[in-house]
């Protein structure tokens, strides 16, 4: 397996004007379990151009989905979320209690469809698993089943 090239260099060679702005948001959305909110994102991206604003944030993060660099997840009841990570088929784990979200590679998921009328006339293209409970910090002690 290869192993993608730094969504920067993957933006630029496709053409993608790499301003400080877009830089920022693109330098954030870098590292495993990356889920942030548009907010976040700004929040972070600050550090590196403190001008930047929100709406540039929302602006480019937008960009990046349509191009298919970044996926956006809405996995629970709280906002948006961006995940980098396109170059890996996952699902999503997500805790209830405080939102913490990661990616998960469940064995035996792939098998999962519907098939006659179950579909209700659908070609299914893609499935995606949310499975959520409570992490390590919320559940209360001895609760693992």
């Amino acid at each position: 397996m290869t192993i993608p090239a730094p969504l920067v260099d993957r933006l630029r060679s496709r053409g993608w004007r790499v301003t400080p702005q877009r830089r920022a948001v693109a330098e954030v959305l870098v590292g495993d379990h990356v889920h942030f909110t548009a907010e976040d994102v700004h929040e972070r991206a600050r550090a590196a151009v403190p001008e930047i604003s929100l709406a540039t944030v929302y602006n480019t993060l937008g960009e990046l989905v349509a191009m298919g660099e970044i996926l956006e997840v809405r996995a629970a009841r709280g906002p948006v979320r961006y995940d980098p990570n396109v170059h890996t088929a996952h699902h999503h784990l997500i805790c209830t209690i405080c939102g913490k979200l990661l990616d998960v590679s469940p064995v035996g998921v792939e098998k999962v469809s519907l098939y006659g009328a179950a579909a209700h006339g659908f070609v299914i293209d893609d499935v995606d698993v949310t499975f959520r409970g409570r992490c390590p910090d919320c559940a209360p002690a001895g609760s693992a089943f």
